[in-house]
């Protein structure tokens, strides 16, 4: 376990973090899952510290995870909706008297409290790949306080977090665990790659054998491929992608189905702007869909993953989700556990 402080530091991207530190983490949100089973309070830790959350895009895990955390922690969160505060811009993007620039905000909330949490992808900005991960950095740039990613249109650390934590609890570890994340057709196309990226980003760091099956229109960021291939090797594992929706299931232990828009649905320079197009991708994979018989090529053991909401019927039938291999509620409830290891590491 790597003991010196974290205080302090941004939570954007695990790319960010070494995979010892990564461990501490899972060690931690172990450690207060087992306080928080056994009712023994914790709330000194984060003892009348607030955290700032700025939710550009609804939520309902997210939200209240963060909002039950920081109570259990023994602090306070503030939600702050754009459009009833000054909506946080950056330079170029501001609107007279309905913004105000990322600069003085995360100053501003710096003087006042501990920790600022963000939500932002898709709409907001403009489905331009990347934009998000942008604001958010520009808020880490200029605030003194931690500054965590509660899901931008790159990365998504803190589900990550929660999707590893529930392997380790569920086979032990990671060697020899294969962990398929895979795409899964949705009649919408309005789906961020932030989830697939930070799940295989997560699954090959720790040692997973990962794959990621998905058509090949469904590409993911090449930058971030090339790191879970160099993470496959630092473990002694294997990262393998693949456009064999079933073939990926065999023998596999951890199956993740779950839809992403196409490069041709974003913004240029990644993408066309053709949402007609992205549409009849999307359209063209209907078969590409967690069912008892796909969940049939896998181990006997092995468990369904999402990290909700799903959109049942299209990427998962009710028999698979609400069924014995589905570990779903365990995986959006491991959310709360590292969230407050990684405040507590952070924000204390």
């Amino acid at each position: 376990m790597k003991t010196e402080s974290f205080r302090g530091r941004d939570f954007i991207t695990l790319l960010d973090w070494s995979k010892e530190e990564v461990e501490t983490i899972l060690d931690v949100a172990l450690d207060l899952k087992r306080r928080y089973a056994v009712r023994e309070y914790h709330d000194h830790i984060l003892r009348a510290k607030s955290l700032f959350m700025i939710f550009y895009n609804q939520s309902l895990r997210t939200r209240n995870s963060f909002e039950a955390g920081m109570t259990q922690l023994g602090g306070h969160a503030h939600y702050l909706e754009p459009g009833k505060i000054y909506t946080p811009a950056l330079p170029g993007k501001e609107v007279a008297y309905s913004t105000e620039r990322v600069s003085d905000v995360a100053r501003a909330l710096g003087r006042m409290g501990d920790g600022i949490a963000i939500r932002c992808y898709g709409d907001p900005v403009d489905w331009v790949y990347g934009g998000a991960n942008e604001l958010m950095r520009n808020f880490a740039y200029w605030a003194e306080i931690p500054v965590l990613n509660m899901e931008d249109d790159k990365y998504h650390p803190f589900q990550a977090l929660a999707d590893v934590l529930t392997v380790k609890e569920k086979f032990g570890g990671f060697k020899g665990v294969k962990f398929v994340m895979s795409w899964a057709y949705s009649p919408s196309i309005h789906k961020p790659r932030a989830v697939p990226q930070s799940a295989i980003i997560a699954a090959s760091m720790m040692g997973c054998d990962t794959v990621l099956a998905r058509p090949n229109d469904m590409a993911l960021d090449p930058e971030l491929i090339e790191a879970c291939e160099a993470y496959a090797e630092m473990n002694g594992a294997s990262f393998e992608i693949t456009d064999d929706f079933m073939g990926a299931a065999e023998g596999a232990h951890v199956l993740y189905p779950k839809a992403w828009a196409p490069r041709q649905f974003f913004k240029p320079p990644v993408g066309q702007d053709d949402v007609e197009l992205a549409q009849q991708i999307f359209d063209s994979h209907k078969e590409w869909k967690a069912t008892t018989e796909y969940m049939a090529q896998a181990d006997p053991q092995a468990v369904y993953m999402h990290c909700l909401p799903a959109d049942r019927s299209w990427e998962v039938t009710d028999e698979v989700i609400d069924g014995p291999q589905s570990v779903v509620f365990d995986e959006a409830e491991n959310r709360l556990h590292v969230q407050k290891a990684v405040m507590s590491l952070t924000m204390a």
